[in-house]
């Protein structure tokens, strides 16, 4: 069964600043790059028929492009650290892409997802690391917010052993600016998905 979940990719300039991020930090496993990406929904691991239909819907999700901003570094886990990431700027445009997400996850069949949605770029997964340790991290390592443009999300699928990737993309969604593809709510004529070719 594929595990899968959706995504923004993190565009390579940006990716690129969160990699001089890494520093000496013992128990940190540092994320590779290429595989910095937002969780938007996460499937897990999921039957063909569960995979088809939540592909299916979400390409009817609608949404126009725009921008995120990341706004500085922090730590899930509190005095049992366990991920060190970049956090994102509130963005409304965001919040509901998320929304529609969650709503494509519900027509798939899946549970509703019980967490709070935090959007955020894991660059760090850590194992023993003191909380002393993090702190010192987050407060010197400089993080300067930069915004980026989001013009598509991603259907990524993972392995299913180790967290921090490799991820492969098996959809990508364009996000549509023109308005003149849709009357009353409903579309025509778009296509949702490009499937990505291996």
């Amino acid at each position: 069964m594929p595990r899968l979940f959706t995504a923004i990719e993190i565009p390579r300039s940006i990716a690129d600043r969160l990699s001089m991020l890494r520093a000496g930090l013992h128990g940190a496993r540092w994320i590779d790059p290429e595989n910095y990406h937002l969780t938007l929904r996460f499937a897990g691991d999921v039957d063909g028929a569960t995979a088809r239909d939540f592909t299916n819907a979400l390409g009817e999700v609608l949404s126009s492009p725009f921008e995120l901003k990341l706004s500085g570094l922090d730590s899930f886990g509190g005095n049992k650290p366990r991920t060190i990431f970049a956090g994102l700027a509130p963005s409304p445009e965001l919040q509901a892409l998320q929304h529609a997400h969650e709503g494509a996850a519900r027509v798939a069949g899946l549970p509703p997802e019980r967490r709070n949605f935090k959007p955020h770029v894991t660059i760090a997964r850590l194992r023993g690391t003191r909380p002393d340790a993090v702190a010192a991290y987050l407060q010197n390592a400089g993080l300067i917010s930069e915004s980026f443009p989001v013009t598509r999300f991603v259907l990524y699928s993972s392995r299913n052993s180790v967290g921090g990737g490799p991820y492969v993309v098996e959809a990508a969604y364009d996000l549509e600016d023109d308005e003149d593809d849709y009357f009353g709510g409903y579309e025509f004529d778009r296509p949702h998905a490009h499937w990505i070719d291996r």
